[in-house]
């Protein structure tokens, strides 16, 4: 058996079981690329090079467990591996915070909130950071700033540590705990802030599959309309943002939430893989007179 056929034949079987996708994966192929190639020590990134190679009965059955023990425990293939790729960097992960996939990481990389930022943009805020990818894509992005990154998780910021250090940034990223803005009470303002906060609404937390149902709800769940996080957000922003500051806001499939809750609040909708509804824009003097 070569690689790539025992990766379609463990796709067949993720098919067959109906496992969700959605960390970093969208379909049975790529979940099984992933899983295989990792199981036998090749680069996530190799399949090319080495899909005709042979497979030996004994490291198919090894990659065989592997897509078993994903299929029998619902988890996110990233908390097998302990590992997540995020606009092709790569992250530690595991169940301690949810697999990196914010959207605002192709805003980052894309530099389309690039037009609001200046000469004068020092300071960023990366609120509810989970693993830290944000903060570390954003120092990468941006050379010259400086990154706060908080959450409201000690588990979480324990991670977020282990990817600072793997990125050598421990000299640009400060970490904070504390609930919201609270983490930064006292700190300068600032000149950018992300934010990739929990904002799925109740209703759809209790349709969630299995796969994000594994990651801890604190980094998911936004009350009854997803709101909970960010009306706090957008009422105390301003205080902490400098003249000209720009949010950036991932409120996913929540716009129409979101615009009933701040119906008079003028936004710029950045475009994403995922659609141009999914991350807004907010400048600092639109936040503080709506």
């Amino acid at each position: 058996m070569t690689v790539i056929e025992l990766i379609d034949q463990m796709s067949a079987r993720l098919e067959q079981a109906g496992v969700s996708f959605g960390h970093g994966t969208t379909n049975a192929f790529d979940e099984a690329a992933w899983l295989v190639l990792w199981a036998l020590g090749h680069p996530l990134d190799g399949l090319d090079t080495v899909a005709d190679q042979p497979v030996t009965d004994t490291k198919a059955a090894q990659a065989g467990a592997l897509i078993e023990r994903r299929i029998a425990t619902r988890k996110p293939a990233a908390y097998l591996t302990g590992e997540a790729w995020l606009q092709g960097v790569p992250f530690s992960v595991d169940e301690r915070v949810i697999v990196p996939r914010s959207l605002i990481a192709e805003c980052i990389a894309d530099a389309c909130i690039d037009p609001w930022l200046g000469a004068g943009t020092r300071r960023v805020l990366d609120l509810c950071t989970g693993n830290g990818s944000l903060a570390v894509l954003a120092a990468m992005a941006w050379p010259e700033v400086e990154v706060i990154a908080t959450d409201l998780s000690a588990d979480a910021l324990a991670v977020a540590r282990i990817n600072v250090r793997r990125h050598e940034l421990q000299d640009r990223i400060t970490l904070l705990q504390g609930n919201g803005l609270a983490a930064v009470a006292g700190q300068a303002p600032f000149d950018l802030i992300l934010c990739n906060p929990p904002y799925v609404n109740t209703a759809s937390m209790a349709a969630l599959p299995a796969e994000y149902r594994a990651e801890p709800s604190l980094a998911l769940a936004g009350g009854e309309d997803g709101m909970d996080f960010i009306r706090a957000l957008l009422r105390d922003a301003p205080a902490h943002m400098t003249p000209g500051a720009v949010l950036v806001l991932e409120i996913g499939n929540e716009r129409a939430h979101f615009e009933a809750a701040f119906p008079k609040l003028d936004v710029v909708w950045l475009p994403t893989s995922a659609g141009d509804d999914q991350v807004l824009l907010i400048a600092r003097e639109d936040l503080a007179t709506s």
